[in-house]
């Protein structure tokens, strides 16, 4: 290192070299700029899974792995998850600061005024067969919400893009719902706009015509509270997505029905799913001792769903707060079910067992969020779907962030190629 803000980079085999600088951010890590890389010496980076490599410079979330550490636009996950409410983070996630009673009033009529969806869309449902996945749902619907506001999708218009972001944080609770009532054959509710955000929700997901929904309030808060703890992470693989196709011009609706159809995979918000069917596979608590065994077993492919994290290297920070809530949701609610004690009794000898404290392999997220999910009735196959409600707030605000950033590339990885050398096309008679 030539200069204490220098890489200087030295191919030996072809004595050409590179001075790469070092990019500081306000916290974290210092990042070695390789734009001038291949330029100078000829050579990419390879980096599968880009577990070392920063993609872009953002302002919104910082994580730090190590030390347990999540703040949206530098606010402690913990104080917002104590104090704030969802509707507030998304306007903090979108703008870069917590609004001011006026300011939270405007956006929150805002968002008010536009759940309904257009009616014309509730026939686009009718498209799928009434037991489809409510994620194909929910993706298809959204990128479809691009042919309902084509007049409006001008992406270099801020206006345009704040009002992208007005309605799909608006709408998406609404074709959740929708996707969840199609397939089970209940119609399709309107939104009660007298509601707050969460409770609106509840309202479209469970209520029917015959009788008022009684709602214990915990439902509410316990769902708030994992919509806060769900709306940003970072450049996780659905986020990164959501840039990849936002750097082609690609409109908003499109850039986040992307997004959804990444966290769809069992890797990412299809975690909090696995974890659930992976309880049901135990089936009891007396099979618990039994699947900790086998997941020790170096030799057994079994592998425990919902413990460790990629990212974080000691806790989940969202998981210390979500734990407290889940086990209150358990007490207030009553709930027996035979899989929450499965859940419960796997949580005990996970944080008792010295294999999972020592490799701090601690119930993450998805655990408790898929437990919470349950007990509130919520089916497992929309655990994905209550995911990218939250989500959508950080994916939109990373979106615009993207299109306000100045000299921003269309996304464009290399690669290492494998194939075959040059060859000859040869006739079929001689191949």
């Amino acid at each position: 290192m030539s200069d204490p803000k220098i890489v200087k980079l030295v191919d030996e085999s072809s004595n050409r070299s590179s001075e790469l600088p070092l990019i500081s951010g306000t916290l974290g890590p210092a990042c070695i700029d390789i734009g001038t890389l291949y330029k100078d010496t000829g050579h990419f980076t390879y980096d599968p899974g880009y577990g070392s490599t920063a993609s872009t410079k953002s302002a919104i979330t910082y994580i730090d792995g190590d030390q347990g550490v999540l703040l949206y636009r530098g606010y402690p996950i913990e104080q917002l998850a104590e104090k704030s409410s969802f509707l507030e983070v998304a306007y903090l996630l979108l703008n870069g600061e917590l609004p001011k009673p006026a300011e939270f009033a405007t956006f929150e009529h805002d968002i008010t005024h536009h759940t309904m969806m257009h009616e014309a869309q509730k026939n686009f449902f009718q498209g799928f067969h009434h037991d489809a996945h409510p994620m194909a749902m929910l993706a298809a619907a959204v990128a479809s919400l691009s042919a309902f506001y084509h007049d409006d999708l001008d992406v270099e218009n801020p206006a345009d893009r704040k009002m992208a972001a007005i309605r799909l944080i608006a709408k998406m609770p609404t074709i959740a719902a929708a996707c969840y009532r199609y397939s089970i054959g209940w119609p399709m509710r309107y939104p009660r706009n007298n509601l707050e955000y969460v409770t609106r929700f509840l309202h479209m997901m469970f209520e029917v015509p015959s009788e008022p929904l009684q709602m214990n309030p915990v439902a509410a808060k316990a769902l708030d509270l994992l919509f806060i703890l769900h709306a940003d992470h970072e450049q996780n693989a659905s986020t990164s997505t959501v840039r990849l196709v936002g750097s082609t011009g690609a409109n908003p609706y499109a850039s986040i029905a992307a997004g959804i159809t990444a966290l769809w995979g069992p890797a990412h918000g299809g975690a909090n799913e696995a974890v659930l069917k992976q309880l049901k596979e135990i089936g009891t608590p007396d099979n618990v001792e039994s699947a900790v065994l086998r997941a020790k077993d170096k030799n057994d492919s079994f592998r425990l769903m919902g413990f460790g994290h990629r990212v974080y290297k000691n806790f989940d920070p969202r998981a210390k707060i979500i734990r407290e809530m889940c086990h209150k949701v358990l007490a207030e609610l009553g709930v027996n079910d035979p899989l929450l004690e499965v859940a419960m009794k796997l949580e005990e000898a996970a944080l008792k067992d010295d294999y999972f404290v020592e490799r701090k392999l601690y119930p993450n997220v998805d655990f408790y969020s898929g437990i919470i999910y349950k007990a509130l009735g919520i089916p497992t196959e929309m655990f994905t779907v209550m995911f990218a409600i939250a989500r959508t707030a950080g994916w939109i605000a990373h979106w615009i962030e993207q299109h306000e950033t100045p000299g921003s590339r269309i996304g464009r990885p290399r690669q290492i190629y494998t194939g075959a050398d040059v060859r000859n096309y040869m006739p079929g008679d001689k191949r």
